[in-house]
């Protein structure tokens, strides 16, 4: 037998270190060639780490949220012949282990040279990481027939202690609260107090959203501009289209005709449609409209960007902001989807509010915001009709944009939206 190290690989060009967010094996899991040991985050994404061989896991070299350099060690196995590393670095990783938590930790036992091989094999190495434990007064985890005797006893299982793992609370548990005289009834319906305090570390996505947004607000000067859209006629188009090329082209929402009335837009004012390295004090205006589209996963915040949006028409900016969608939530997004983006979209759909106001996506110089669309009365200089509205929220670096250009981009949209057949007029 012997041991496999398997070191955190090159995750992207120019990244030095990345975040651990995920272990998918624990000590003394037996894995196989392939299998997923760990995810890790790196500024653009989450990136899964494979095993290229099979073996049982004795060491993990590190806790949910530590920075792994590019090459450490990430993790060690033990496997069928010699493997790559030596016994001893298992050894030296305990012991560091060790020092870190102050608690003991099982090492291998040295052998005499006659004993069989498999005797030389590593005991599992005690993992950094904590246990997991249920804070007092959080969600009690415990299975039916507790739950059940903890209603017959009055008892709020939010105060028992329990032993099992995250915290689950036994028959035992519960016997040993209710002889401690820490049971008090509990009427039906009657409302308990709850003291708990759940610490959440930020990690993985959550902790790349803070940091950007962190970035964005630190150093940009935003001035966010709020107009009202009338979406009747648009909204009517976009029915009649669906309907018209139904199963035989993707379905479109109203981000295709909002991609395209910004490429329009900007083509008139480049200097929106640009990145601006505020280190360096040099504005890059682009001629390729890669606009990222504000993506929400179970991880949080994703902007997917769909390149050349000024190359491609409404039924295939469609399928691509479909595409990256599903890859987002997936876990399966590339790199490349999630960088070089010049200008963005962010949209809370059925759920967004009056107005909002947006922040930019550094360094990026303009984001533009979808708010509900609802039907509200408005005065057409006779009486009041029924239109279809929606605002829009649009923020600019007001280091660059003047607030004027900014409301004239803000009425460009405006008209385009308005009038969608200028959509399709070639200019």
């Amino acid at each position: 037998m012997g041991i496999h190290t398997i070191r955190l690989p090159d995750v992207g060009e120019g990244i030095a270190e990345a975040e651990l967010v995920e272990w998918h094996v624990s000590i003394g899991d037996q894995i196989e060639e392939d299998d997923v040991v760990a995810a890790v985050m790196t500024d653009k994404a989450a990136v899964e780490v494979p095993s290229a061989v099979a073996g049982k896991v004795v060491w993990l070299g590190g806790e949910i949220g530590d920075l792994i350099a590019v090459g450490a060690k990430l993790i060690q196995l033990e496997v069928a012949g010699d493997g790559n590393d030596s016994l001893a670095d298992v050894v030296t990783a305990a012991e560091a282990t060790v020092d870190d938590a102050d608690e003991p930790a099982t090492s291998p036992t040295p052998v005499a040279e006659n004993e069989e091989a498999k005797q030389t094999a590593p005991k599992p190495v005690a993992s950094k990481r904590p246990m997991t434990t249920r804070v007092s007064g959080a969600k009690p985890l415990a299975a039916p027939s507790v739950r059940a005797r903890a209603r017959e006893e009055g008892v709020d299982l939010r105060s028992v202690p329990g032993t099992g793992p995250a915290g689950r609370i036994s028959h035992q548990d519960l016997s040993d609260f209710i002889e401690s005289g820490g049971a008090t009834p509990v009427a039906p319906g009657a409302h308990v107090k709850n003291n708990s305090v759940k610490e959440v570390k930020v990690i993985g996505m959550r902790r790349k959203i803070a940091e950007k947004m962190s970035l964005s607000k630190s150093r940009i000067p935003h001035i966010t501009i709020v107009e009202e859209i009338d979406m009747t006629e648009l909204e009517e188009l976009r029915l009649a289209l669906n309907k018209k090329h139904a199963g035989a082209r993707p379905k479109l929402t109203l981000l295709p005709f909002l991609m395209r009335a910004i490429v329009e837009a900007v083509r008139e004012q480049p200097e929106l449609n640009a990145r601006f390295d505020d280190d360096a004090g040099v504005i890059h205006q682009y001629g390729a409209v890669n606009i990222g589209i504000a993506t929400q996963t179970d991880n949080g915040l994703n902007v997917t960007v769909v390149q050349h949006a000024e190359a491609a028409n409404l039924w295939q900016n469609a399928q691509r902001v479909s595409d990256l969608a599903d890859a987002a939530r997936a876990g399966t997004i590339r790199l490349e989807d999630l960088t070089g983006g010049t200008i963005t979209i962010t949209s809370l759909g059925a759920m967004g509010a009056i107005a909002t106001t947006p922040i930019i996506n550094h360094p990026e110089v303009a984001i533009v915001g979808v708010n509900k669309m609802q039907i509200r009365p408005m005065w057409d200089g006779q009486q009041f009709q029924p239109c279809k509205m929606m605002n829009i929220s649009c923020s600019f670096d007001h280091r660059v944009i003047d607030g004027w250009d900014a409301a004239v981009f803000v009425q460009k949209l405006k008209t385009l939206l308005e009038s969608p057949a200028m959509l399709f007029v070639e200019s």
